[in-house]
């Protein structure tokens, strides 16, 4: 196994930021990438459009929503590379604003993406993590934004570095039932389901980068969440401020931290440097104005 190339994937990376992820990562990770999509056409014209600038990904089909699509990409990694060196969780979705939708329809579609998604994912591949591998889990400094406004009592559990996941997953489900009983600003819930779901991929970072430092301390192992910034995608406003290939720079940065870095690990990362995870961050200047619901 100790021969098998080395191997990067990415999730959700058809387009935007994911997508940018992977361009960098061909021409800069020294071997071979893997272009995931849950749309099998989709996927394979991003891939051709990698190809005419002289790339060569891989592409895999994975719809984060199914776990039998994550364990048949499992099977492949096991298969041809013994593991994988480096996962980027990317794939995410987000209602816009003014969608018609009722709310909390909204908070059940996006929670079992963004959290329930990424964390099969997480579930299923970090047992395939080689020594020195890295995670990086996209998440948003809407997190952040809708950490300050949840109630006191949700913050201190949210912060507190002995949640463990059952009791993450035990809020999340919370937050998506008490939007089903129109009670969710009664339980100190904010109004953002995208913001909740990524509370939910920040925790979730560091209750993983903890375990993994506790099980298997000596692999070196680096998990960190990051937020790109405020990129001009399909899922953001026009006037949104980063390029999506601005945007991939923490994300690529974090995945190809040299193999002697101990640091950082279970942090949030944003423009590359390592960001206070609590209700007290000073949030930067450049927020959108329409936070997602």
């Amino acid at each position: 196994m100790s021969s098998a190339p080395r191997v990067a994937l990415v999730t959700g990376a058809n387009k935007g930021i994911g997508f940018t992820i992977v361009q960098d990562l061909c021409r800069q990770f020294s071997g071979d990438v893997v272009l995931t999509a849950r749309d099998k056409v989709r996927g394979q014209v991003a891939v051709k459009k990698l190809q005419a600038k002289g790339l060569s990904p891989r592409f895999h089909l994975l719809d984060i929503d199914h776990v039998q699509s994550i364990r048949a990409l499992g099977d492949f990694l096991h298969k041809e590379y013994g593991g994988l060196d480096v996962l980027v969780n990317n794939a995410g979705i987000a209602f816009k604003a003014g969608d018609p939708k009722p709310f909390h329809i909204q908070a059940e579609v996006t929670m079992k993406t963004n959290f329930f998604g990424t964390r099969d994912v997480c579930t299923e591949l970090l047992p395939l993590m080689k020594p020195q591998g890295r995670v990086v889990n996209v998440s948003s400094i809407i997190s952040l934004v809708a950490l300050k406004k949840c109630s006191p009592e949700l913050q201190q559990k949210f912060i507190s570095e002995a949640i463990t996941e059952e009791e993450l997953v035990g809020l999340m489900n919370k937050f998506v039932e008490d939007t089903k009983k129109g009670v969710h600003r009664k339980e100190g819930w904010p109004d953002t389901a995208y913001g909740v779901t990524k509370i939910g991929v920040t925790v979730l970072s560091r209750i993983h980068a903890r375990n993994l430092s506790e099980q298997r301390k000596g692999d070196k192992i680096l998990l960190n969440a990051c937020c790109p910034g405020w990129v001009r995608t399909d899922m953001t406003e026009p006037k949104a401020i980063k390029s999506p290939e601005e945007g991939a720079e923490t994300p690529v940065y974090l995945a190809l931290l040299p193999s002697d870095a101990e640091e950082p690990h279970g942090e949030f990362v944003m423009e590359k440097k390592v960001e206070q995870w609590g209700p007290l961050y000073q949030l930067p200047s450049w927020l959108p104005s329409q936070i997602p619901p």
